[in-house]
């Protein structure tokens, strides 16, 4: 009867083996499908915020290119402007230019 005992002793730990590497089998497919689940989740989760910031900048950019024109036409304004003010400070000191290189071009210096 020991014999039988440990027979039936032997069959209950396989049993027992065996159920308890299904349980593991079970975990681990469970933990690799909420890994898959996670990492589809997460991709979505940056494809929106990826879509949701390329969507701000372009705004931005249609926002700034559209004052452009304005940007242009003021800098047009105020090179006209600053090239018109040379133009005068040149006119004013020409002779005096003028006067100080025929000095120096005549002056013979021994």
């Amino acid at each position: 009867m020991d014999a039988s005992r440990r027979q039936s002793g032997i069959q209950q730990l396989l049993a027992a083996e065996q159920e308890a590497q299904q349980i593991v089998n079970a975990a681990r497919a469970a933990k690799s499908a909420r890994l898959r689940q996670a990492k589809e989740e997460a991709e979505r989760e940056i494809a929106e915020y990826r879509a949701q910031m390329k969507a701000d900048f372009d705004r931005k950019v249609e926002e700034s290119s559209g004052d452009s024109g304005a940007n242009v036409k003021r800098l047009e304004q105020e090179t006209a402007a600053k090239i018109e003010q040379l133009n005068q400070q040149a006119a004013s000191i020409s002779p005096e230019v003028i006067q100080m290189l025929l000095r120096h071009v005549t002056t013979v210096k021994n």
